[in-house]
């Protein structure tokens, strides 16, 4: 199937009715907390990481209450979160720059978040997007798949993915496609056994009965 602007289009417009009402699945009441969620979800469900951050808010809920922790200290509030000593001290890391740089906030600026420790295109798109309403589209799996997927963007990188999105998405909706993506990705376009047969984007899709592949 040659996927054209036309197709894209449609693609866009089902995704968009289907996941209309998608929202963040973290949980989170301020751009800090939703800073530390996302640097916690790498290799980590979203549901592990509501449990792990509503046990640690409830110990240190800000960048300075977290920089006065020991490295094993927060190892031990985040244990049960994949690659908890990395993540363990980049967080230590982050929160000390935020202290001594920010006054304990976190920067607007996407170049300033980008330069934190743990934070990467994705963790900075989603924080720029959620926490500080400006458009952004954050490539994690889930996005990358269906993506490459619907020739929506086709790419061997998450920044090729992010940069082809960025094009074949109008501007004003590339905040709320992340999630339509990241649902589709989820529910349906699955990584092994994509449900192809019960799929709403069946008749726009070049890979459908992928089964699994990219």
């Amino acid at each position: 199937m040659r996927v054209t602007k036309t197709i894209k289009g449609r693609q866009l417009a089902i995704l968009e009715d289907v996941y209309r009402d998608a929202r963040p699945a973290l949980v989170f009441r301020n751009p800090f907390e939703l800073l530390i969620a996302v640097i916690l979800s790498a290799q980590c469900t979203d549901k592990r990481v509501n449990l792990v951050t509503e046990r640690l808010f409830k110990r240190a809920a800000t960048a300075a209450e977290i920089a006065a922790m020991s490295q094993p200290e927060l190892e031990d509030q985040i244990h049960d979160c994949g690659l908890f000593r990395a993540k363990a001290k980049n967080i230590l890391a982050a929160c000390r720059i935020l202290v001594d740089e920010y006054g304990g906030q976190v920067p607007e600026d996407y170049e300033a978040l980008v330069k934190l420790p743990g934070v990467g295109r994705k963790t900075a798109n989603v924080v720029t997007s959620i926490a500080f309403g400006r458009p952004a589209i954050a490539v994690d799996t889930h996005v990358f798949r269906v993506a490459n997927r619907l020739k929506l963007a086709v790419g061997e990188t998450p920044l090729q993915v992010e940069e082809g999105l960025m094009k074949s998405i109008p501007r004003e909706k590339w905040s709320q496609a992340h999630h339509w993506l990241i649902y589709h990705g989820r529910q349906l376009c699955r990584a092994r056994s994509p449900l192809c047969s019960k799929c709403p984007l069946g008749e726009v899709c070049p890979s459908k009965g992928c089964d699994g592949a990219k």
